[in-house]
């Protein structure tokens, strides 16, 4: 009788056939498996490509050159470039803004904190209070623009009828060159915290009740548990939302766009670099001197985020 022991003992003619038919399988599988994930993938590296990547390299291109969109580019160098640091437009634009940033994103991510927390609370009502303040964010920005425009008439808005009320001055909000750029502040700010606070009310519900437990016991206050565990465990949560808050606000453009476009007067003190961008593109069809302001946009959000990533070594916190 055939001993079939042999046939599959490690070694043996049997085995390794066995061997080579599991391994083909595997091989198989595995090939299959990396062109379903490409296939899964490939509409967004498609989309990235055609939308982002390619125009990203030809914008570079153009702003080397001066072209009106439609002639032949002429090739002048650096020369948008060098335009651009004599242009007093864009350099106020410029601080424009970065003041515009380096206000509304602090305010933005800090009230978006103490509204995520006050919805982590057991209060009733909750799910009505979290669909109320993520409105803001699927609303259209030409509706907001709009409406924040009447809410800040001087005449007619319901700001300075409420100040009325108290007796407390009543500012031209959008013809003044100290409120203009803050009006804008204040409705980037409202329509931009109910996202922030979902990203950190998402962060909350994923630290651990047995922390505030440990911490209760030791008969830590609440200032202290909020200090010394909900920041550090959320501070993952409050790196993302930094990141995308600061690029979103360098962008900003639509707001500027709706409150103060037909506003020539008030527009200097309001200008931000996109709406330069606009401007110069589609507007007095400048394409090169447009990508040009476009890159160095892109050169900022690009340092700040790499100073960003290297900065979170030093307070994110990742259990």
């Amino acid at each position: 009788m055939r001993n079939t022991k042999n046939l599959t003992a490690p070694g043996s003619a049997g085995h390794e056939a066995r061997e080579r038919i599991v391994r083909r399988k595997r091989s198989r599988m595995a090939v299959e498996e990396a062109i379903w994930g490409y296939a899964f993938i490939a509409p967004v590296v498609l989309g990235l490509a055609l939308f982002y990547t390619l125009p990203s390299i030809a914008s570079l291109g153009f702003s080397l050159t001066k072209w009106d969109g439609l002639s032949t580019p002429t090739f002048i160098g650096l020369q948008n470039f060098a335009d651009l640091m004599k242009d007093e437009q864009f350099l106020r634009s410029l601080v424009n803004t970065l003041a515009f940033t380096f206000i509304s994103v602090p305010l933005s991510v800090f009230l978006a904190t103490l509204l995520a927390v006050l919805l982590n609370a057991p209060i009733k009502g909750r799910p009505v209070y979290r669909m109320l303040y993520f409105i803001p964010v699927v609303t259209m920005p030409i509706a907001s623009g709009m409406v924040w425009r009447w809410l800040f008439n001087s005449e007619f808005g319901f700001l300075n009828y409420l100040l009325g009320l108290v007796h407390l001055p009543q500012p031209n909000w959008l013809f003044d060159d100290t409120l203009a750029l803050l009006s804008i502040i204040l409705v980037s700010v409202w329509s931009s915290i109910g996202y922030n606070a979902v990203i950190l009310l998402a962060g909350l519900q994923g630290i651990s009740s047995t922390y505030y437990e440990a911490a209760s016991l030791d008969g830590a206050s609440a200032v202290r548990k909020f200090f010394h565990i909900t920041v550090p465990l959320l501070s993952p949560s409050l790196f993302f939302v930094l990141v995308i808050s600061l690029i979103n606000s360098l962008q900003v453009f639509d707001l500027i766009f709706i409150m103060f476009g037909k506003d020539q007067t008030m527009l200097d003190a309001t200008r931000t670099v996109v709406f330069g961008v606009w401007e110069s593109g589609f507007k007095y069809f400048n394409m090169g001197y447009a990508s040009a302001q476009a890159w160095i946009l892109s050169v900022f959000m690009l340092l700040m985020t790499a100073l960003q990533m290297y900065l979170q070594k030093k307070w994110v916190h990742y259990e």
